[in-house]
């Protein structure tokens, strides 16, 4: 019995064996799994350069071979071909630089093939066949607006024409970038962007017309420029006094965690060195949501019956106890009226920001389209909504002296593309007229 018992048991091993040995040849050798290719983005037309990222897998048997090749008028023009001496490798990523002068590809209709095989006997073998079009033409293009005359910290903009469709377009303002906006003009599509011009811009500064096609191609016009107000910014320097600290710090040590138990003087250096520069990017990456239509029209409005105390682009150099403990650039205009007077929006547009924002205080952001916004800080109570439409004139609160201020005053800056502009050149007529109304009411070639 017992033979019996050992006769049977070992023919049920064998078989477990056997069956084990079969799905391991099968899920190794003889599997039927192909391998699995993946680009980083879709191809559908390649420049004069192009990278291609592409990924590679094979959980099974592993990579055998990978290979890619472009095809034109019948013939094939290798890119690379990696063969794996050895089982074992289930994935390789690798960047594929294809240089359409080299191959001596011609502009026109392509195939791109990128092909991978495994380990398996069967040698499973995947293949992507991707049509593409040859692209090497450097776009072109066309500056409408020919008077460009800037202040140093003022606004610009630029209208022009493209020869294609583009994947990215702007102004590059030395390595700052401006998006532009296709915008229809004279009955044609043309492109808008509104640029900030640096404080302490000269001859030398850069200011170029950029754009990229599908094919990756990339051109770059000049800008003429002409510098029109070359002046110094305000200096100044404040003292301050214990009242200040004493009255404003607390509020942010009640706000920030970090800052209880720090002294006051302690807590004013972090409030205007280290919180001011995270509240100024804040606003940026705030502002670079942007209608990509213009919302507003005609000078943007001041705030009525009010009298400027700081101007855009002063310079404060900020003493306590005989010693200089920091500085700023003032990048707005601080307007006083009564107290709690009424804060209208500027000019008409949505609203993109509401809340307490760090030296601002309690602030609304109001988005005016094409990378135009303005800020208005220091408010006492907030009467808007985030998504909420406003127009020129409408009540969106009241002013007060909430974040980094002394008293009862309304803090306005204009920004594009979240940067700093001079808020005086808004509420021109004038200004508005010869550099906005001119350069969008034009006859287009």
């Amino acid at each position: 019995m017992k033979r019996f018992n050992f006769y049977y048991a070992g023919i049920l091993f064998t078989i477990i064996l056997l069956g084990v040995a079969g799905w391991w040849l099968t899920s190794t050798y003889l599997e039927w799994e192909k391998p699995r290719i993946a680009l980083s983005e879709p191809v559908e037309f390649i420049g004069q350069q192009k990278t291609l990222d592409i990924r590679f897998t094979d959980g099974k048997s592993g990579l055998r071979n990978i290979c890619a090749s472009i095809i034109q008028d019948q013939k094939r023009h290798p890119l690379f071909s990696t063969d794996f001496p050895r089982r074992g490798t289930k994935e390789k990523s690798l960047s594929c630089e294809i240089n359409v002068r080299d191959l001596k590809l011609r502009d026109g209709e392509a195939v791109l093939e990128i092909a991978a095989v495994d380990y398996s006997v069967l040698k499973n073998t995947e293949v992507l066949n991707l049509k593409v079009n040859i692209d090497t033409v450097p776009p072109q293009i066309f500056l409408i607006s020919s008077s460009h005359n800037i202040n140093p910290g003022g606004a610009c903009l630029s209208i022009y024409k493209l020869s294609k469709e583009p994947v990215r377009t702007g102004v590059q303002v030395d390595s700052d970038f401006f998006p532009g906006y296709a915008v229809t003009i004279d009955g044609k599509t043309c492109y808008a962007s509104f640029y900030a011009i640096p404080t302490d811009v000269r001859n030398t500064t850069r200011i170029n017309v950029v754009m990229e096609d599908k094919g990756g191609n990339k051109s770059s016009v000049s800008v003429p420029f002409f510098i029109r107000n070359v002046k110094k910014f305000r200096a100044d320097t404040v003292t301050l006094p214990d009242s200040f600290l004493e009255q404003k710090m607390p509020e942010f040590q009640q706000r920030e965690p970090q800052l209880r138990g720090k002294s006051l003087v302690e807590t004013f250096v972090y409030v205007n060195e280290q919180m001011r520069a995270e509240n100024n990017k804040t606003i940026q990456s705030i502002c670079l949501k942007t209608s990509p239509k213009m919302l507003w029209q005609g000078p943007f409005l001041r705030m009525k019956n009010s009298a400027p105390m700081a101007m855009f682009g002063d310079y404060r150099t900020y003493r306590y106890a005989g010693k200089a403990i920091g500085n700023s650039v003032h990048l707005g205009v601080d307007l006083a009226s009564t107290a709690h007077a009424s804060v209208e929006a500027a000019n008409s547009g949505i609203i993109l920001f509401t809340g307490y924002l760090g030296i601002y205080g309690n602030a609304v952001i109001i988005d005016h389209g094409l990378g135009l916004s303005s800020l208005y800080g220091h408010m006492d109570s907030i009467a808007v909504k985030e998504g909420q439409s406003v127009r020129l004139g409408d009540v969106i609160g009241n002013t007060g002296a909430t974040g980094f201020a002394g008293g009862d005053h309304l803090h306005f800056s204009t920004l594009i593309g979240g940067k700093f502009v001079n808020p005086v050149e808004w509420w021109d007529p004038h200004w508005i007229k010869d550099n906005v109304a001119k350069k969008v009411n034009v006859t287009v070639p």
